[in-house]
């Protein structure tokens, strides 16, 4: 098979190949110079890896985004001064004579040294830590949606059909219904006396709906659910605020993006917290919209359209069961 060669524009380049515990780094000064070293992936290793780097002058590296491995590697990385791509495995393996290396850190650096290689949107460790914040509170509002769901099945499991009377059973009427519910008062007149004229059902619906045959096991299964929905609302109100003095410092930033109709506070830091406020990491709107999976893909194989997460379904209303939690989207 020919040899396939390119011309030189990085003068020193290494190419790192990451796994869970080994790190395979290839330190290429043309194509036939190099040096291919492991490390682990202990802190102490990579630390190591970093000096080599500077100790052999390596100006630019690239490493394949596998998982979650390279996070902590680049983490270290990233305190020399190195320009470092993280690069997508399948771009990497669709450069033609990728067959003609057996260590993917060697033919790494082959490409880095060729700039061949296009490095993916790595945002500021500022952005990347208010992801982290923006993304777990999005989880955790989504798991106490879950337990608001649950209590309404645990409800219907005793026949008590408290969902078909009020448009909002975790509001005021219907919490207070519960915590009754909860403690054992289950004579219809007691609970009645939440009733008020503002809910759309009669009196006589609503005392209907709350017919129902709540057992011992009910009554425990509604306690514990309630019990972790207090804890994740505690644990939202923690997010918010550390949320808060993270997106401090893009304040203004905040306030422009509110000027877009639809857009509120929590969306814009949303926003923010996935694409950063350097625009300049995307040559034109239709590159960022491309990024964010907004533009029409054409993956189609044998008529069917295959399906891709979109980065921009990481910027959903913070809603859960028709309530917002924390505050206004």
């Amino acid at each position: 098979m020919e040899k396939v060669s390119f011309a030189q524009v990085v003068k020193v380049g290494c190419g790192i190949d990451v796994h869970k515990e080994i790190i395979v780094a290839t330190v290429r000064q043309n194509e036939s110079e190099y040096e291919t070293r492991e490390f682990s992936s202990y802190t102490s290793s990579l630390t190591d890896l970093r000096e080599w780097c500077k100790s052999k002058g390596v100006t630019h590296i690239a490493m394949e985004s596998t998982g979650i491995y390279w996070k902590p590697v680049f983490n270290i990385l990233e305190e020399g001064d190195f320009d470092i791509l993280l690069v997508n495995a399948r771009h990497v393996r669709n450069v033609p004579g990728h067959k003609t290396d057996k260590k993917d850190s060697q033919w790494l650096s082959k490409l880095l040294l060729s700039g061949l290689l296009k490095g993916s949107f790595i945002p500021p460790v500022e952005i990347r830590e208010l992801r982290d914040l923006v993304r777990y509170k999005r989880k955790v509002v989504a798991q106490a949606a879950s337990e608001k769901n649950r209590i309404i099945k645990i409800l219907e499991d005793a026949n008590i059909k408290l969902s078909s009377v009020l448009s909002n059973v975790d509001g005021a009427v219907g919490t207070k219904i519960i915590d009754d519910l909860i403690a054992g008062k289950t004579a219809v007149n007691e609970l009645l006396k939440h009733y008020h004229g503002k809910i759309k059902a009669t009196r006589e619906e609503m005392g209907k709906a709350l017919e129902g045959r709540l057992t011992k096991h009910h009554q425990f299964m509604l306690g514990i659910i309630k019990e972790s929905i207090s804890d994740k609302e505690k644990l939202i109100e923690k997010l918010d605020k550390q949320i808060d003095e993270a997106a401090a410092q893009y304040r203004v930033e905040i306030e422009l993006l509110q000027t877009i109709p639809g857009v509120g506070h929590d969306r814009a830091v949303n926003i923010i917290s996935e694409i950063g406020t350097d625009m300049g990491q995307f040559p034109n709107e239709q590159h960022l919209s491309s990024w964010a999976g907004m533009s029409p893909g054409n993956n189609v194989s044998g008529g069917k359209k295959s399906s891709h997460h979109s980065a921009w379904e990481q910027i959903p209303a913070m809603h859960a069961g028709g309530k917002c939690l924390g505050r206004n989207a």
